[in-house]
């Protein structure tokens, strides 16, 4: 919380950028105030009543909200990991819904339009946008809730089509679009050996994508939960890699490629250190992210070949391979916090045509009151979870095939 307080108060010394209002856009026109998840502190979550947000710019846009789940991204806020995050705000940042309303210069919806909200911010007309398409800013808060605010709603807003379920239309507005740019960016190409750390949802997503429509020859995975390992091996036809079976993982993997991985795809993320030695430095400060799985898989690609970070690395690392990265050429990128409106688009017609399955990690479906009891079971790894649906009064009834509803307290 130290951390905390001392970012929010860096904040207030340098000031934010305001927000113009008119007094005709601040006027409530729903219920004055909704159910939402809220942090209190860190490992403290809670339900609470709180106000409903507002339209306070033309390009604004409410929503109703229908469906949300939990991201492996919210875990960092979670555990107070992200230093400005403040008591009280909403956590939350992937969800589909209904316009409730729109801001006087909406024109890309309106309202009683299905959408999908992207977890990012881009306003549109930026330099980079311009340029390069690549529309990415901050990050979209606050889903895990009855409402929520829209900014930019022009840009930030992907309508769904009549007979796509929110069971998988929910899912574009992160880690089908996130997992897909992991793999593009990486520039994969037919027939190529693609390693990938990390089989949380977008991890086997990068997986899925890699067989149905990257075509993959060899898709070689790495993590330490069964289901996940099993799944991908089942699904995909994934050759798989139990880091609790096996002290020296790269070594595996170069058993099993002894010419090397074209690519690797680090989809793991900084919070999981092996070693006593990271463990320690993490926890006293000396580094935020372990360098581990990219150690992995500087020695476990070929050389000139590219490893990939779509994990959420924060700040800074000890103990990297620099000399390996440079001796064998290794193309290392980050891909960045993925430009969702750059591929949403292309995404939506795979999932349409069902070349891309959301639903296939889809394990649970919860209430949105159960919310603070289902961030500690996704915590967990624990009762199968992989990817959760949350509904609200608003959502429609569960789509055949998928979860039926249950309580938290039904699988502990």
């Amino acid at each position: 919380m130290a951390a905390n307080i001392a970012a929010n108060v860096a904040q207030s010394r340098f000031g934010e950028v305001p927000v113009v209002a008119s007094n005709q856009d601040k006027e409530r026109t729903s219920a004055s105030d909704m159910l939402a998840c809220c942090w209190m502190g860190k490992n403290k979550l809670e339900m609470k009543r709180v106000a409903m947000p507002e339209i306070t710019d033309d390009e604004d846009v409410l929503l109703r909200i229908t469906a949300s789940t939990v991201c492996g991204s919210d875990l960092h806020l979670f555990h107070g990991e992200i230093m400005q995050l403040k008591t009280d705000e909403i956590l939350g940042h992937e969800c589909a819904g209904i316009v409730e309303r729109v801001g006087s210069s909406v024109t890309a919806v309106k309202p009683g339009d299905r959408v999908v909200a992207a977890f990012n911010v881009a306003c549109g007309n930026s330099v980079m946008e311009k340029l390069y398409g690549h529309r990415t800013g901050g990050v979209m808060g606050y889903s895990h809730a009855e409402y929520c605010r829209v900014l930019y709603g022009n840009t930030n807003l992907l309508k769904i089509p009549s007979g796509l379920p929110d069971e998988k239309a929910l899912y574009l507005s992160d880690i089908i679009p996130t997992s897909y740019h992991a793999v593009w960016d990486a520039g994969v190409k037919e027939g190529e050996i693609v390693g990938v750390w990390g089989l949380g949802p977008i991890g086997l997503c990068v997986v899925q994508w890699l067989r149905n429509v990257f075509k993959a020859s060899r898709i070689i995975v790495v993590d330490n939960v069964p289901q996940r390992l099993q799944l991908a091996k089942e699904r995909w036809g994934a050759e798989t890699v139990n880091f609790d079976e096996y002290t020296d993982v790269a070594a595996r993997v170069n058993e099993l490629v002894p010419s090397g991985l074209d690519r690797s795809i680090d989809c793991a993320g900084f919070r999981y250190a092996k070693s006593l030695v990271h463990r320690i430095e993490r926890a006293v400060g000396l580094e935020t992210d372990t360098s581990e799985s990219i150690n992995e898989m500087v020695r476990s690609t070929k050389k000139f070949g590219t490893v990939a970070l779509i994990a959420d690395y924060a700040a800074y690392t000890n103990h990297l391979l620099i000399g390996g990265i440079m001796e064998k050429g290794i193309r290392l990128i980050g891909c960045g916090q993925a430009p969702i409106q750059r591929h949403w688009n292309e995404c939506l017609q795979h999932v349409v045509e069902n070349r891309f399955d959301p639903t296939v990690i889809l394990t649970h479906r919860f209430r949105l009151e159960d919310t603070v009891e289902v961030y500690r079971l996704f915590d967990l790894k624990q009762s199968g979870i992989i990817k959760v649906f949350l509904e609200t009064r608003f959502s429609a009834p569960t789509e055949p095939g998928t979860p039926a509803l249950v309580s938290t307290k039904d699988i502990e």
